[in-house]
Parts: C-alpha cells; sequence; structure tokens
C-alpha cells in the first residue's frame, strides 16, 4: 500500500518475482476497504505516508477490524517517535526506505511466521470448551435464537439479523450456516458498507475482461464463489438503490451477469443479511426498497445488546483474556473487584466487540488501569447526559401549559442529539470522522453539533 505508483509497481513486481500473490492500493481508504470486503492477505505492507487518512491511522482502523494479519510498515522518514507510535499501533515490523530487497522478504515471510506461531498457541489457549462464541449464547436471549437457527437449520429460507453494531450478528450468521445441509460448501461475507458502489458491484457480480478501466481479466464475484453455500451480505442497509435492484433480481430468479457480460450464470445460494439500521423505517422513507425488504425478511433475528445480556459479560472476559493472552504470549490476569464493578455497570455502547478490544488492550499493555479510565469515565459522563435528559423532562413535567410544546419538542430534542451524539464520539475514542460516518452526517455538520451540543469539554 503506497500512493506512489512507480514504487507500487516496483515492489508488485518484485514480490511477484519471488513468489507472493500480490494486490496493491494506493490508499489506506481503499486498502480497509478491500479487508473490510473479505480480502484476507497474510500480510500487508504499508506506506506510513499517505495522502488524506495517513498510514499510522490506517493501521489503527485495520487493526479494529482484525487483529492478527501482520503489517510491516515502510517510511522514508523512520524517527523513533514514528516507530514507537507505529509498534504501539499493532505493527509487526518497520522498514525504512531505501531497504534492501532481501530485508523485505524476510520482514515479509517473519511476519507471517510469528502469526502462524500465534495461530498454534491461540489454538492450545483455546482448547477449552468455552471459547467466545459458544459463551455468547449462554444467555436465556440468545438461546432462544440458537432454537431458531435450529427450525431454519435443514431449509434455505432467507434470514435478516437486525441489532445494534457489535452484538455478534456475524456469529448468528455463521451459525445458521454451520446447522444447515450447506454447511460443507462455502460462507462467503461481503461487507455492504465498506466498498464504493462500483467496486461493491464487481465484488458481488465479477466482471468480464474489459468490463472497465483496469479489468485485464475475468473474474468471477462472490456469487459464483458462493455458489452451493451460504452468501453473508453485512450492513445490508448501506446498498444502494441500484443494487438492491439487482440483488432483487438474484433472489427472485437465482442468476445474474458479470459486470461487461451478457450471459445469465445460474447460482444456488441461501441469503443471509445483517444490518444496525431500522430497515422498516427506511422503506417508509423508500431509501430501501420494500419489495427486496419482505423477500430478506422471510426470517427476522434480532440480537439484543450486551446490555440486556449481562449474564455473559464474565464468560466472555474471561474468554477474551485467555484468547489474547495465548495469542500475544502474555500471563493471562484475573480482573480485580474493581473492575468486576465497573464491567458490571458499564452500558457497552460498543457491544460485544468493544468488550473485546478492551480485554485485548487489558492483555497488551499487561494493566488494567488502561481500561478502567474508559469504564468508569465514560460511565459518569454517560450518567451525566442521562441526567440531564431527566431533569429537562422533569422541568416540562413540572411546567406543563406553561411551555409550547413547539419548545418543549425541540429543547427535549437537542438534549435527545447531545447524548447520542456523545456517546457515538466516545465509541469512537472521539474520532470525528468516523463518528460522522456512523450518524450518518458530514464532518463540518458533526463539527458545528459538536459545538452547538457544547461537547467540547468533554473531548479531553
Amino acid at each position: 500500500m503506497d500512493d506512489a505508483e512507480g514504487i507500487r509497481d516496483y515492489l508488485a513486481h518484485l514480490l511477484e518475482s519471488r513468489g507472493f500473490d500480490v494486490d496493491t492500493a494506493a490508499d489506506g481508504r481503499r486498502a480497509q476497504a478491500l479487508l473490510e470486503s473479505g480480502a484476507a492477505p497474510d500480510v500487508v505492507l504499508l506506506d506510513v505516508l499517505l495522502p488524506g487518512q495517513d498510514g499510522i491511522a490506517t493501521l489503527r482502523r485495520m487493526r479494529e477490524f482484525d487483529a492478527d494479519v501482520p503489517i510491516v510498515m515502510l517510511s522514508v522518514v523512520g524517527t523513533a517517535s514514528t516507530i514507537v507510535e507505529a509498534m504501539q499501533a499493532g505493527a509487526n515490523d518497520f522498514l525504512n526506505k531505501p531497504f534492501d530487497e532481501d530485508e523485505l522478504e524476510a520482514a515479509l515471510h517473519s511476519a507471517m511466521r510469528r502469526r502462524e506461531q500465534r495461530a498454534k498457541r491461540s489454538a492450545r489457549g483455546l482448547a477449552a470448551p468455552e471459547d467466545a462464541q459458544s459463551t455468547i449464547w449462554k444467555s436465556a436471549a440468545m438461546r432462544q435464537i440458537r432454537q431458531v437457527i435450529e427450525q431454519i437449520g435443514d431449509t434455505d429460507v432467507t434470514v435478516l439479523i437486525q441489532g445494534e453494531s457489535g452484538t455478534g450478528k456475524e456469529v448468528v450468521a455463521r451459525a445458521i450456516h454451520a446447522a444447515s445441509t450447506r454447511k460443507a460448501r462455502r460462507f462467503v461475507k461481503v461487507n455492504c458498507a465498506a466498498l464504493p458502489e462500483d467496486l461493491l458491484e464487481s465484488e458481488l457480480f465479477g466482471y468480464e475482461a474489459g468490463a472497465f478501466t483496469g479489468a485485464a481479466g475475468r473474474k468471477p464475484g462472490r456469487f459464483e464463489l458462493a455458489n452451493g453455500g451460504t452468501m453473508f451480505l453485512d450492513e445490508i442497509g448501506e446498498m444502494s438503490p441500484g443494487l438492491q435492484a439487482k440483488l432483487l433480481h438474484v433472489l427472485q430468479e437465482r442468476t445474474f451477469s458479470r459486470l461487461g457480460g451478457n450471459q445469465e450464470i445460474e447460482v444456488d445460494v441461501r441469503v443471509v443479511c445483517a444490518t444496525h439500521r431500522p430497515l422498516v423505517e427506511m422503506v417508509a422513507e423508500r431509501t430501501f426498497r420494500e419489495d427486496l425488504y419482505f423477500r430478506l425478511n422471510v426470517v427476522n433475528v434480532e440480537v439484543p445488546p450486551l446490555r440486556e445480556r449481562r449474564e455473559e459479560v464474565p464468560l466472555l472476559v474471561e474468554s477474551f483474556l485467555r484468547r489474547y493472552a495465548a495469542m500475544y504470549d502474555k500471563a493471562q490476569p484475573r480482573p480485580s473487584k474493581r473492575l468486576e464493578a465497573a464491567l458490571a455497570t458499564y452500558p457497552f455502547p460498543g457491544n460485544v466487540r468493544e468488550l473485546e478490544n478492551l480485554m485485548k488492550r487489558m492483555i497488551v499493555l499487561e494493566t488494567e488501569e488502561s481500561i478502567l479510565g474508559d469504564l468508569l469515565g465514560g460511565g459518569a459522563r454517560r450518567a451525566d447526559r442521562a441526567s440531564e435528559l431527566e431533569s429537562l423532562l422533569a422541568e416540562v413535567e413540572q411546567t406543563a401549559g406553561e411551555v409550547p410544546l413547539r419548545e418543549v419538542g425541540r429543547r427535549v430534542a437537542l438534549q435527545a442529539e447531545r447524548e447520542a451524539i456523545g456517546v457515538v464520539l466516545e465509541r469512537t475514542q472521539w474520532n470525528r470522522k468516523r463518528a460522522a460516518r456512523m450518524l450518518n452526517v458530514s464532518y463540518k455538520t458533526l463539527l458545528q453539533k459538536i459545538r452547538e451540543c457544547g461537547l467540547e469539554a468533554e473531548a479531553s
């Protein structure tokens, strides 16, 4: 991954000549989109200096999505502070430009070997019966979902999985596949939110040679790869209207055409979709096709947030600590009473994914103090905002008839908006650009809202 085309071509030619299969990307956004859409590289070569989102920021975002993929950083400005920052963000190695070709190859092989060694240790560490994916089924709510999965196991009905981000919707989708008659075939995942429309279309349906600039040869799409198995479309609510129409055609006719081609290709797949967005409201707003919604929503599975499945928290904590202690070759810590109390009351806006990242950080930094601040400080700020909203509602009740209804609505909406923005900002660790995407507003609008709501003081 390098913004200089000459360097990308040189590295691609060099590594291909030494037995690597190489994909290239000009910037972090494009590379991460490919990763989130299902690409599974054995190792990533990432330049520090990239346009827009720099290499360190890209590294952090890639680590959020995939904690294990080896990442080797490249830079012409290899200062000590840059190297330390990269390593803290999760880089496996760091090479200065210009580098020796043999040194580069050795660094890539070394990073891949370390990953294999960690995987072996992790497998030994996870040999105990309670791993995270089995733990998630311990609550009463999740056991009900398991019963539904068992009931539809021998059918091919489409399934729509709904729930907040990080609740475990992909775990449910994989369980549906594992319980089906298609379990011996492929489970193919595509994140519809990770790719722009044109790239998502080519990923789903493939393309013929010459379909667009750079299409040197035929490439099968994900539907072809999933033939006979299960296609998991994550974040289906982000799909554009044009692609919604094409997906509907596949569901109705069980055929599609590659980009640039006119041959109808038959496909036999079970489609499972997931979203954190309210599709019923989107249908009412005409941003999601009603006919597609009914095609997808044959069986609906609602995954409750972690705050409604609190009996899972201690079990998940134990599972994640065991997994990452084995993965990073660290001693497995025992949570203190203070940490247990904080976890018992924390609302987990990021759900299971947030809990996993907290435990990972605790293992890597070898101290629970690294997460207690987030659990206690963030909870206090949320409680403050909640109490502010409750106070406002109490005031409205006391002054009933004295304040115009329009003013009541304006004040309550403003406070609710402030609370929602604050929660998302905390969840993204005050990454305003990411928060803007999650809130579906422009970056400029979010900055204005932060000022209007008086949230700037909480940034520190």
